[in-house]
């Protein structure tokens, strides 16, 4: 699945050709299997990495800064694009027709479309906001700061789903046709068949909205904030400012875990682009090679990936990350363990207090006891 894809995911007229001839004639259900299992493995990872993301920034008062809350809703538009597009991609290798109906055909690829514009242009916000507070940090503003990164991340949302609404209105039910097999069916497209100047377009477009020009705005604004970082490390004294010194490193930090972001996006999605580049220019020739085939699975899965990856891209380079993101899936286990940290502690006491011949004494070390306990609880 591509972010054109994912209205093209419904485009069964390459995969019925291909898939056969990939999965061999007598066993194309066991290869649907396999794929919407690795599917069904994505969506778990992913919902549990994004949902278990979401719930530590809610609930972490400390973790709530303009970076986060842009990660958060990257992770809403990952969790949407997960319970939506693995499983629709997923029934195209396991029946033989488009299981959703006329209304599901204009929805879905709306849907997908929109998770995926989220994903682009949330990442851009995330690169000029490091942006201003590396290279302008005077320019950001002081005041009702939460509430107008909620109304940027609500504008972006707003434009994902305008952006979308073409996929709504030109995806429909169309009959094809394969040549190599004889066969007619029926399924969602974004387009009919007769033609090649539509795909071309709509590749083209997709191809530059949601991927070439979001990355080209990236790569402009990570020039800037190399180039100011460089020159903050010359122009700092050899012994200067502790606290500057440590500001720095957090805007570096920072700054890397966002460029790590856009890295994966870029990675995960560029194969998808490429496939569906190449069918739509190559649009009468149906590939039904076991090459393309997998080509094709492969991409798709990548692209799947990238909505379950951020949250343990995260985890790895943020340490406060890491111990809330702890803490929301492991709520009980602290408390257990220092429980059971403090009765070993009182029967120590106890152990000690049979062990000598002064009640005095022993009462204290009782009463110390008993003490560390509740502290321990608490």
């Amino acid at each position: 699945m591509s972010l054109e894809e994912p209205l093209l995911i419904l485009n069964e007229s390459w995969e019925r050709g291909s898939a056969p001839a990939a999965a061999g004639s007598s066993s194309p259900l066991h290869a649907g299997i396999f794929i919407a299992a690795v599917y069904a493995l994505i969506i778990v990872v992913g919902l549990v990495g994004n949902v278990t993301l979401i719930r530590t920034f809610c609930t972490a008062k400390t973790m709530r800064n303009v970076p986060n809350l842009f990660m958060s809703s990257l992770a809403f538009g990952d969790v949407l694009l997960l319970v939506t597009c693995p499983p629709v991609d997923a029934s195209r290798y396991l029946a033989d027709r488009w299981l959703f109906g006329r209304l599901g055909c204009k929805l879905i690829p709306f849907i997908q479309l929109t998770s995926v514009g989220v994903s682009v242009f949330t990442l851009t916000a995330l690169a000029a906001d490091r942006y201003k507070a590396i290279v302008k940090p005077m320019d950001i503003p002081t005041s009702h700061a939460t509430a107008k990164i909620c109304l940027r991340a609500s504008g972006i949302w707003f434009l994902s789903m305008v952006l979308a609404i073409p996929e709504a209105v030109f995806s429909d039910l169309h009959t094809f046709h394969i040549p190599q097999t004889n066969e007619t069916f029926k399924t969602c497209a974004p387009y009919p068949h007769e033609g090649d100047l539509h795909p071309k377009i709509h590749s083209m477009t997709s191809f530059l909205i949601f991927y070439i020009i979001p990355l080209f705005i990236i790569s402009v604004y990570y020039f800037f904030i190399a180039r100011s970082l460089v020159q903050s490390a010359v122009n700092m004294p050899v012994e200067g400012n502790v606290a500057l010194r440590r500001q720095i490193e957090s805007r570096k930090r920072l700054a890397k875990t966002v460029l790590v972001f856009v890295g994966l996006f870029a990675v995960c999605w560029l194969p998808s682009h490429v496939i569906y580049l190449y069918r739509s220019y190559h649009y009468s020739e149906v590939d039904t090679s076991m090459s393309h085939f997998i080509a094709s699975v492969c991409a798709r899965i990548l692209a799947f990936s990238n909505s379950c990856v951020n949250p343990f891209a995260l985890y790895l380079l943020s340490k406060s990350f890491q111990k809330q993101f702890n803490k929301q899936l492991c709520c009980c286990c602290p408390p257990l363990s220092r429980r059971g940290n403090s009765r070993a502690r009182g029967n120590t006491h106890l152990s000690s207090m049979k062990s000598t011949q002064n009640h005095t004494v022993a009462s204290f070390s009782l009463a110390n006891g008993n003490n560390a306990y509740h502290e321990g609880c608490v």
